[in-house]
């Protein structure tokens, strides 16, 4: 970025076999490209693009892209994940990976392509909503069928928790790398190309898409996301109090019914709607169609955001909800980390700490905040730098829910103690997505509170959604993609002969280079627990809390299988 110029590199085969591509490369690649201890808005800082070997292929759930980079958020290793259909152009550059480094003194959005890459001047688009840059870009590229990220002026500012936008609501939500675009001084990439990938066994591709669709068309996980979208997991969640509420203090909602998934599809007008290459369908085309929003269309809400703003917001309108993810969107703001800001501020008010007179279920204040957050005005800027920083800043760290600097999704861990083992172990801090081990324990597979054989369970999990990761497949098809499914896919797209025993070993190595990458950023085996207040604040009827010492007896039988010392 700083010299605005381009080169290509070759990978070893043997970088390959050991890592395969997606989380593997990236991780590898951050690795080897990022000095230690950098600012991660530092023009150091690495940032890098990838898809999957499996994407690009005519194979379903194979449908997304990925960015590696150090986190402005939590300061440590970062990936974060983005369905849709940008993945597609992206393969089609012929490119593995993209890595930006360096640091632009003007704005500009980049166009990569097969045969290069431009740099353009982008003053015209800063100011711009993600949404807005978007749809400029894309008309302006529109014969060329371009993917755009966009970031916007939350990403322009640098707020530590910003996203990357791609097809108008998907986004590289989590971690903040929405801020080292910001920092580089890049408000948008465009994608375009004309290099197809060719399978190594066409016909066993063409037999596995077959069957898998099959097997999964009439699947009754397929079945319920396509009727209800992720808004159904609020049901499940209330039920047995992890639905996380009233910042943290509850683990349920009063106003269930007006947030749900049928409040959802009762308030506003819902469309199934899919990535490209994927039947399941989770996300929803909605518009809302009644009070004051009336008429405003979103992709969303997604189950994470009714919990971060109806459950830890205590907001009881799914209409309201809605809203606030617009406006995030728009601003180019993860929503996980927004909500949990917002509630803190809630609390940092009734405290005495702050004078922004904001409450619960005050949507308005909230949406106000949310500006203030992402132009980084008065009490925004520092709440643009995330819970952890905010807490210090206040004297509230014994309140402050965080693992390593990145705030929790919407299981709550006292009532999922599995879900609390990937919060505390996951490499990038509190996040649901590298196990989704709130599977097992929603749908009673295992049993949530008891951890006897959960380590080695949720290993099983880890390691599996790692080779996701890797190949990049959406989790969503986790009860449809075991093993053996894995299996045939690498062997018709990359003919390559792995089993469960190769892959194990695959996703080993990639989480020893990212581990390697941590203990360089100074994490240790501390910074692997969770937050005070889920061993001392009970929730719910049973009053269901953390026991510290049966906590830390599955951290450590998880260091135990992993070999860590």
């Amino acid at each position: 970025m700083t010299r605005r110029t381009h080169h290509e590199e070759s990978i070893p085969d043997s970088v390959y076999r050991t890592y395969l591509g997606g989380k593997g490369l990236g991780s590898y690649l951050l690795l080897k490209k990022n000095p230690p201890g950098i600012d991660p808005l530092s023009p150091d800082n690495s940032i890098v693009f990838a898809t999957g070997p499996a994407c690009g292929h005519t194979a379903w759930g194979a449908n997304r892209y990925a960015a590696f980079t150090k986190s402005p958020l939590t300061n440590v290793f970062s990936e974060s994940y983005s369905g849709g259909r940008a993945f597609y152009q992206i393969t089609k550059t012929g490119f593995d990976a993209i890595i930006l480094t360096g640091q632009s003194e003007e704005w500009v959005y980049i166009e990569i392509t097969p045969y290069g890459v431009s740099f353009h001047n982008a003053e015209h688009l800063l100011g711009k909503d993600a949404f807005e840059t978007e749809t400029i870009l894309e008309e302006q590229y529109k014969e060329k069928k371009a993917a755009v990220l966009t970031i916007g002026v939350a990403g322009e500012n640098q707020v530590k928790y910003a996203y990357i936008n791609n097809d108008h609501g998907r986004c590289l939500g989590r971690t903040g790398v929405g801020a080292v675009l910001g920092s580089k001084k890049v408000k948008a990439l465009v994608f375009w190309g004309d290099k197809d990938k060719t399978a190594a066994d066409p016909d066993l591709l063409k037999q596995f898409q077959k069957d898998l669709l099959k097997a999964g068309k009439e699947h009754p996980g397929t079945q319920a996301y396509k009727q209800k979208g992720t808004s159904l997991v609020v049901d499940l969640t209330t039920k047995v109090d992890a639905f996380p509420a009233r910042y943290w203090q509850e683990g349920t909602v009063p106003h269930k019914e007006s947030i749900n998934a049928a409040a959802l599809h009762h308030y506003l007008d819902v469309k199934p709607k899919s990535c490209l290459y994927c039947f399941i369908s989770c996300t929803r085309d909605a518009t809302v169609n009644s009070g004051r929003h009336k008429g405003l269309s979103l992709d969303g809400p997604e189950y994470e955001t009714i919990d971060a703003f109806g459950g830890l917001n205590m907001v009881d309108d799914i209409r309201e909800i809605a809203y606030l993810n617009d406006v995030c969107d728009k601003l180019g703001l993860d929503t996980v980390t927004a909500g949990n800001v917002t509630a803190f501020a809630i609390e940092a008010y009734k405290k005495g700490k702050i004078d922004f007179a904001i409450e619960y279920n005050d949507v308005d204040k909230i949406a106000e905040l949310l500006h203030l957050i992402a132009h980084r005005q008065g009490i925004g800027n520092m709440f643009a730098e995330g819970v952890r920083y905010a807490a210090k800043e206040l004297g509230l760290e014994d309140i402050a829910i965080h693992v390593k600097g990145l705030e929790p999704p919407g299981y709550d861990p006292r009532a999922l103690n599995g879900m609390g083992l990937g919060y505390a172990v996951s490499d990038r801090g509190a996040c649901h997505l590298r196990a989704t081990f709130y599977k097992p324990e929603l749908a009673g597979l295992i049993d949530p509170r008891d951890n006897n054989g959960k380590a080695e369970l949720f290993l099983q999990y880890e390691d599996r959604l790692t080779i996701y990761d890797t190949l990049i497949l959406c989790s969503f098809f986790r009860d449809l993609i075991f093993w053996d499914e894995l299996s045939t896919l690498c062997k018709a797209t990359m003919g390559l002969d792995l089993g469960e025993e190769d892959f194990r070993e695959i996703a080993a190595s990639i989480t020893e280079v990212i581990r390697k990458f941590n203990v360089q950023e100074g994490v240790t085996p501390r910074d692997d627990f969770l937050p005070a207040a889920f061993f001392s604040t009970p929730i719910g009827e049973e009053k269901l809390v953390l026991d510290r010492d049966k906590f830390s007896k599955l951290v450590d039988d998880y260091y135990t299988l992993r070999g860590f010392k």
